[in-house]
């Protein structure tokens, strides 16, 4: 039984999970850019549940769109 394959395609999986989640972390810095108040303090300082939900829907959304174009 030959696991090179495996273990390739385990490295592989890595390699993407981490890049897309840098993608993820960038999108999200560039968003929070544009917003006008900063989302970390509005979310865990104010406690904007409105905040929370649309950063929360950005980061889903960007998150599907990365996955899906790892995905081919």
């Amino acid at each position: 039984m030959d696991l090179a394959p495996d273990i390739r395609i385990f490295f592989l999986s890595i390699i993407y999970a981490v890049v897309g989640l840098v993608l993820l972390l960038i999108a999200f810095w560039v968003f929070d850019m544009f917003t006008p108040a900063q989302l970390g303090k509005e979310i865990f300082q104010e406690r904007n549940t409105a905040a929370a939900v649309m950063a929360g829907f950005f980061v889903l959304a960007i998150a599907l769109i990365i996955a899906a174009a790892i995905h081919g």
